[in-house]
């Protein structure tokens, strides 16, 4: 055996233990990978269900949103509807009514005044009689 032999024989048992000290963490790196694949097929089986789920919800939410929708146009309608009659009610009857409240007051202010009037005058009375009695 030469020399030249001698090398080619270290180089490759240098190589045989390079390749072995290399394998270990080759085959550790396939096991992470194996481990990898397995987890992203268990979510990816486990979001189909969950994003059939979503679309369902998404529909029912966009059919209630609807109906509040339409509720909400009603309540509209009913207000605008309201004010509408308002505005005629008091344009039609607002003026006679205030006329009417108008007048009430003053005969209850009158007949108020009187009745002041006349209470005043008894209790006027009264004290004469009462000044006249006491002198006699």
């Amino acid at each position: 055996m030469s020399v030249g032999e001698v090398a080619g024989l270290i180089a490759a048992c240098a190589l045989l233990i390079l390749v072995g000290l290399l394998a270990y963490p080759i085959l550790k790196l396939g096991k992470v990978f194996d481990e990898t694949r397995i987890m992203v097929k268990g979510v990816s089986d486990s979001s189909v269900p969950l994003l059939g789920e979503v679309t369902t919800t998404v529909a029912t939410t966009n059919a209630q949103l609807a109906k509040v929708d339409t509720i909400t146009d009603n309540a509209t309608t009913v207000t605008t509807n309201a004010a509408a009659l308002m505005s005629l009610f008091s344009a039609t009857a607002g003026g006679p009514l205030v006329k009417a409240a108008a007048f009430t007051y003053g005969v209850r202010r009158a007949l108020g005044d009187q009745q002041r009037k006349d209470v005043a005058k008894r209790v006027k009375d009264e004290m004469k009689a009462e000044r006249k009695a006491r002198k006699r």
